[in-house]
């Protein structure tokens, strides 16, 4: 196998690609260089204003976590306990400063500007989508609220299938800048991709339906309700008070729509200063309502019968606001991505860990039990 994307030009084997990006190997590139592939807007952040996160003493005994790194494609993890850095580790060529996609970490960033849009009076959660959106009042979310969006339980019918050839998954990925565009076909766009979500399969509000469209239909409606753009708002409200070290980034389509469901990209130690934001009760700038409200909301016989409880067989879950949360004792809350994209936060034990990874499918349930049982281990170490 060529080394991926060297020389000048890099030879063909090596080269990443709008076409390849998302396939291994060369999503372990593809991953961590973006904005070379997709168009994009910065989200930035405000260099006075850097949050410190102090190296803390390690406590961790863990003979084990080479193995788990390995077995994980992990590119990056960091773990925050008590407001310290107590572990960092970047491989593939991770570093401290590089920005890796979060894919749908993205998602639950969405769900807590939304958080703080509502706190401010911006946005109403029992507002109809449509009322904000009218071009929608054709599609199969009329009748869906901001609510509804938020938890993954409108009734739309989309199969997110992500090894998908053809279909509506391929023409979404086109229509966000994801995938190229073939010879012959006309160019499209996000926005214009909702024209044909047109049947429902259920009602809405029923059971949890993971829809990526959801999230990036929330998107259009934070910019129509505002007036501003999402990567602006981000930035202002999230973004820039969090003390982030570096700019962010989002994928935009050819218009500039920003693909609000995966195309976010961070530093690995930036996404672990948003878990210690949440751990400390939002900051002041997430209410600690709304983070109060991620940990206990949500329906539990919604997720139960839902189409992701199978990546998570017999473990207590909710899904509130594009958040997961674990009952237990304590609870913890999380956002997690395809390809290994992670971010975990035990409120209870002062503890946020953020992972990277570069896995070769999207969902992966034998990685996902690995991870979550290193995860409680991690917890339960540091819990003393």
């Amino acid at each position: 196998m060529a080394i991926l994307m060297q020389g000048f030009p890099p030879e063909a084997a090596g080269q990443v690609t709008l076409a390849n990006w998302r396939s291994p190997p060369f999503n372990r590139w593809g991953f961590q260089h973006v904005r070379e592939l997709i168009p994009t807007a910065d989200i930035a952040n405000d260099p006075r204003r850097a949050w410190n996160l102090d190296p803390g003493k390690s406590e961790l005994d863990l003979p084990w976590f080479s193995d788990f790194l390995a077995q994980t494609d992990t590119d990056g993890l960091a773990i925050v306990h008590r407001g310290r850095l107590v572990l960092e580790h970047y491989a593939n060529g991770t570093t401290a400063e590089t920005p890796h996609i979060l894919m749908s970490v993205s998602k639950s960033m969405l769900g807590l500007l939304v958080g703080i849009l509502a706190s401010r009076k911006e946005l109403a959660l029992d507002a109809l989508a449509v009322d904000i959106v009218p071009e929608l009042k054709n599609t199969a979310y009329r009748g869906a609220t901001l609510r509804q969006l938020l938890d993954m339980r409108t009734g739309v019918a989309f199969d997110e299938d992500y090894l998908a050839t053809t279909g509506p998954m391929i023409a979404y990925r086109k229509s966000t800048g994801w995938n190229p565009v073939q010879a012959g076909e006309t160019p499209s766009d996000l926005r214009s991709f909702y024209k044909v979500l047109t049947q429902s399969d259920r009602a809405h509000g029923g059971a949890f339906r993971y829809t990526s469209p959801n999230t990036d239909l929330l998107g259009w409606v934070i910019e129509r309700a505002s007036g501003g753009r999402y990567a602006d708002l981000m930035s202002e409200l999230l973004w820039k008070p969090l003390g982030a070290e570096r700019s962010a980034y989002i994928t935009v389509d050819r218009l500039g729509a920003p693909r609000c469901a995966g195309g976010m990209c961070t530093t690995l130690r930036d996404l672990a200063r948003v878990g210690q934001m949440m751990v400390e009760g939002g900051r002041g700038i997430v209410p600690r309502e709304w983070i109060d409200d991620l940990e206990r909301g949500g329906d539990r016989a919604a997720w139960d019968a839902g189409n992701f409880a199978y990546i998570f067989p017999g473990l207590p879950m909710r899904y509130r606001a594009k958040w997961y949360a674990l009952d237990g004792e304590p609870p913890m809350l999380f956002a997690w991505g395809i390809h290994g994209q992670h971010l975990f936060v035990d409120r209870a034990r002062e503890i946020a860990i953020a992972k990277f990874s570069s896995q070769a499918q999207p969902v992966d349930v034998e990685r996902m039990a690995v991870t979550l049982r290193a995860v409680g281990q991690i917890r339960t170490l540091l819990a003393g």
